[in-house]
């Protein structure tokens, strides 16, 4: 039976391109499409078509990725991407009289602490990163790079896909900053402390010596530019040779968020360092061990112990 499930997703991607969304929210939502379409396409009883699919179809294909072990932020974020093209073909297309989103609710994300990096482990996964000396230039040259990027990580809570796409132009030394392009195209300048300064300083050192030296990416590998999968690779080694737990990207970031607050950042200025659009996700962030925030608060501020 045939359907025009791809003529629709061929129209939304270029209304989206049309609105400069980025390449990337634009294959999230494709994405999400595709996978709503090969899901009605599974049961020749469901409707051939997106205009034809209601609230009761949205709710068990939800139903069916909660029963796929798919967690509740994945569910979210295939609702959230749905919700979109169904308000497209509502206010701009005008094929259907109302979205079926109205009457729905996207699922519950539980709250859960997420296991951020103490300071003796990142000490120990910074050990993990120096190369003994007389080791090869490479080694060293690894172990500088390693280093850097999980400093500058750990320092500034970037996100991994913001790290990563730093040209050479966009690290400045002098002003002790990196300019890093956010997610909906949100560019924003973040700071860096002493010993990031010092451990970049010292990376781009030895990265002159690069025999790719000239590419415009900061972080380089030895056939070129290193990828997103590199640096998860990076942190399981590091780790591994720790003898830590596994570690990923994210975590840093997370971890980042969590001294900020501890330290007593307020929510305002997170916003605009993490590059948090809404109040909602710095509020996530900061709920996040807000509870042992609060005890070491406590222990460190005791009245009893000052008497």
């Amino acid at each position: 039976m045939d359907d025009d499930f791809a003529p629709v997703l061929r129209a939304f991607r270029r209304h989206l391109a049309a609105r400069n969304k980025a390449e990337k929210t634009i294959s999230g939502y494709l994405e999400a499409g595709q996978q709503f379409a090969d899901w009605l396409r599974a049961d020749p009883d469901r409707p051939r078509s997106f205009a034809e699919a209601g609230r009761v179809e949205l709710e068990e294909f939800f139903g069916d990725l909660f029963a796929q072990g798919r967690s509740a932020s994945t569910v979210a974020n295939r609702y959230r991407s749905l919700q979109q093209l169904y308000r497209w073909l509502f206010e701009i297309e005008e094929e259907i009289e109302v979205s079926p989103f109205v009457r729905l609710r996207p699922p519950e994300i539980p709250e859960q602490d997420v296991e951020v990096i103490d300071v003796d482990h990142m000490r120990l996964l910074l050990a993990a990163c120096k190369a003994p000396k007389g080791a090869p230039a490479v080694d060293r040259f690894i172990g500088l790079r390693d280093t850097a990027l999980i400093r500058l990580l750990y320092d500034t809570g970037v996100r991994a896909a913001e790290v990563m796409g730093l040209t050479v132009d966009e690290v400045d030394m002098e002003m002790e900053v990196i300019h890093v392009h956010g997610k909906g195209r949100r560019d924003r300048a973040v700071p860096f402390g002493v010993k990031a300064g010092t451990a970049l300083d010292r990376y781009m050192r030895v990265r002159a010596k690069h025999p790719h030296a000239r590419r415009p990416e900061f972080w380089l590998a030895q056939k070129g530019g290193m990828t997103d999968s590199g640096l998860r690779q990076m942190l399981e080694r590091r780790a591994r040779l720790a003898g830590l737990p596994h570690i990923h990207p994210h975590q840093l970031r997370h971890s980042a968020a969590d001294a900020f607050y501890a330290a007593g950042g307020q929510q305002k200025d997170a916003k605009r360092l993490f590059g948090w659009k809404s109040d909602q996700m710095a509020e996530r962030y900061g709920s996040v061990n807000a509870v042992r925030r609060a005890h070491e608060a406590k222990r460190n501020l005791s009245p009893g112990d000052k008497v």
